[in-house]
């Protein structure tokens, strides 16, 4: 390779990773821009063009937390935990067996059944939800958080499958042999063989579904009540038609977003690395 075809590779290399930068500026500017403003008073966060220069303050988060004589949100944020976390830790066990019949031991016509699965994600969930609401309302289990965790597990699941059947593809058959010939059972297999070779692509399906639980909002909106209201359901509380509630609402925002990025930034590493499992032989 010559000098000029060197010289040209590390010139695209640089043009390439200032493209990457000015996306990742494009994509934190509305972060930055609602956490500026969620210091606001709401007087300020509502001038047009807005004021870079105010005064800054945390009567935002006084308003959010209910210093100031409001509701408190500490009840819908475990709420909003409980739900993610243990509809999350039931979709990974049942994906794992589900994943490992579809690729380390293979079902008969398998791509079929992952189309299944994925064909359950087509149907728009507004589809659904009369007929959730009426056998919530039959069961006696509206404004109920366990109610919650069962849809979160059922609609999570399909990608869930999806995505671990492609992360475990890449598990060698000869460990799993090696296992089974020592008198492993399929429980112990899958226990301590197959998850902590899988265990990159596992963190990054159990981070997906925990952002997905966290964030929906149609079904908590319409299912609960006071019980088992969401933070995503209390977020939407600060959103009134009289008044100024820009700043409130920024700062709520903030603050529910908050376990969302401290469990990305936690598991980035096992995130890559599961999302770009099996794509280099």
């Amino acid at each position: 390779m010559s000098a000029t075809d060197v010289q040209r590779k590390v010139r695209r290399g640089h043009g390439l990773g200032l493209v990457a930068w000015l996306a990742g500026v494009v994509f934190f500017l509305p972060v930055a821009w609602m956490a500026l403003t969620s210091f606001h008073s709401e007087s300020d966060a509502a001038t047009n063009p807005p004021s870079f220069t105010a005064s800054l303050t945390l009567d935002g988060y006084r308003e959010f937390f209910g210093t100031g004589g409001g509701a408190s949100p500490w009840p819908a944020l475990i709420n909003s935990t409980v739900a993610s976390v243990v509809s999350t830790v039931c979709v990974l066990l049942l994906a794992l067996p589900a994943a490992y019949a579809l690729s380390i031991r293979p079902v008969r016509k398998w791509t079929n059944v992952l189309f299944f699965f994925l064909s359950t994600k087509m149907l728009p969930a507004v589809a659904g939800l009369l007929p959730i609401y009426l056998f919530a309302k039959n069961t006696g289990m509206l404004d109920d958080i366990w109610l919650l965790v069962i849809l979160y597990t059922s609609m999570n699941l399909p990608i869930a499958v999806w995505m671990m059947q492609s992360f475990l593809a890449e598990v060698p058959v000869a460990v799993i042999e090696a296992a089974r010939v020592d008198g492993a059972r399929l429980p112990v297999i899958l226990a301590r063989v197959v998850a902590p070779i899988a265990l990159p692509g596992i963190a990054a399906t159990a981070l997906i579904c925990f952002i997905f639980s966290w964030n929906e909002l149609l079904f908590a909106r319409v299912l609960t009540g006071v019980v088992a209201e969401t933070a995503p359901v209390f977020l939407t509380g600060f959103i009134t038609s009289q008044g100024l509630f820009l700043a409130k609402v920024c700062a709520a925002s903030l603050v529910v977003s908050l376990p969302v990025l401290a469990a990305g930034f936690a598991a980035q590493d096992k995130l890559v690395q599961g999302l770009s499992l099996g794509a280099v032989k």
